[in-house]
């Protein structure tokens, strides 16, 4: 079993276990079930197009950050001119929480990615229900009937839908109806190699009418000039701005060489 197999086991015990302690009714009746949503897709076109992520840590580095505040980050994130926020929730391997995300929503003006390996519809309501904009969906670890009915739930609820794919064939067998970003991943899940080439080659294969988003591996601004001229819209930036002692700064620093 690789990591990635290993974290979508985990995932579905975890999920198991939330059902029974907080019931998807009651999620539902969570205020923010009823907020109108910011539109991360128009964000990433109007703004500068970075994503900038909040994570502790990640399986291929144990600790990146573990003294930066959630709200601190979010909130300089968003005044350094980052079009929208991700946030990282995943416990075991990345150190966050469901409570990261009422934390960076409660400063933010921007959209919020709830960052997490979806695989049941609870965790769609849930993201909802603890304020998140817009989801993220793998395609290495859905069905593309699974993942087109999860996207549909998000849009029922009001959420957009960034779909991840690692390389052709997870682009080609996805159902895009539902689908308002696709972001292409640097990063090889089972081995962590990174090389921007991946989103060079797909994005031929992007549908024009899709916002497109590069993931991983993005360190300077030269990069996004580059990734630009493929019709890259949206960048995702983490662990270039999480491991320096100061996360917003670093943001800043960069977004103004752009």
């Amino acid at each position: 079993m690789d990591i990635l197999e290993q974290i979508v086991a985990d995932k579905r015990t975890e999920v198991a276990s939330k059902t029974e302690v907080l019931p998807l009714e009651y999620l539902r009746k969570s205020p923010l079930i009823q907020r109108t949503s910011y539109s991360m897709s128009d964000s990433l076109v109007q703004r500068s197009g970075v994503i900038a992520e909040f994570k502790r840590r990640s399986p291929s580095r144990q600790v990146i950050n573990q003294t930066s505040a959630v709200n601190e980050v979010a909130q300089a994130y968003e005044s350094a001119g980052a079009s929208a926020v991700s946030v990282l929730t995943d416990t075991k391997y990345f150190g966050g929480a469901l409570d990261d995300l009422l934390q960076a929503r409660s400063v933010l003006t921007i959209p919020m990615l709830r960052k997490e390996f979806i695989i049941d519809p609870y965790q769609v309501v849930e993201s909802k229900a603890f304020g998140a904009d817009a989801i993220l969906l793998i395609a290495a670890v859905l069905t593309p009937e699974k993942a087109a009915n999860l996207a549909v739930l998000a849009h029922d609820l009001g959420m957009e839908v960034l779909l991840e794919v690692h390389n052709e064939e997870e682009l080609d067998r996805s159902d895009l109806s539902n689908v308002d970003m696709i972001g292409v991943n640097n990063r090889n899940l089972k081995t962590f190699e990174v090389d921007l080439e991946t989103s060079r080659s797909l994005s031929k294969r992007i549908p024009a009418e899709k916002i497109s988003v590069s993931e991983s591996g993005i360190s300077d601004p030269g990069a996004i000039a580059e990734l630009r001229n493929f019709g890259f819209k949206g960048f995702l930036i983490g662990e270039n701005f999480m491991k320096t002692n100061d996360p917003g700064k670093a943001a800043e620093k960069f977004l103004k060489q752009l």
